[in-house]
């Protein structure tokens, strides 16, 4: 079944850094919630420790993104997966988010890119080559994976390189 991404991304007026993930993952019962949206997911608690702060829904994580000149958004506009699975590997028939991405960087003035996985880093690269080269002053940032399957990092120190990767 092709799935499209429910929520496109999140922009605020004074963004200077830009969070790139793959797909929005499916809750367990199949609806969407917003970026990283899973329990299993490492991103939220993750920033949660990084900034000393909860976050309560979705509003409150657009205010907090908001603050620190932070748009995220994803790299994959469509696709399937061959196993119901939200891993990176699963999704095929990829149909990428390439005006979406092009809008954000020509509207604003992002100095960073953080992908969210080495996955991310890889396709963007590939497939969004046209913008690394029209914007060489833009620096490519590459997160360790939220992922509880990305087992080679402790959370602890995800959380350290977080820390030391992303903006104050």
């Amino acid at each position: 079944m092709i799935e499209t991404h429910p929520f496109g991304s999140f922009v605020p007026k004074n963004a200077r850094y830009l969070i790139l993930g793959s797909f929005t993952a499916k809750l367990g019962d199949g609806s969407y919630n917003w970026f990283y949206g899973t329990k299993r997911n490492q991103f939220w608690p993750i920033l949660e420790n990084v900034y000393g702060r909860k976050f309560k829904d979705r509003n409150d994580k657009e205010k907090f993104f908001s603050g620190l000149g932070v748009a995220i958004s994803d790299i994959i506009y469509q696709c399937e997966r061959k196993i119901g699975s939200n891993l990176d590997a699963n999704l095929i028939n990829i149909v990428y988010n390439t005006k979406l991405v092009e809008k954000i960087l020509a509207e604003n003035k992002i100095e960073k890119i953080f992908f969210s996985s080495r996955f991310v880093e890889t396709k963007f690269k590939k497939v969004f080559k046209h913008l690394v080269s029209q914007y060489p002053k833009m620096e490519l940032v590459t997160l360790p994976s939220p992922s509880p399957r990305f087992a080679a990092m402790r959370l602890e120190e995800k959380i350290r390189r977080f820390k030391e990767l992303l903006p104050r």
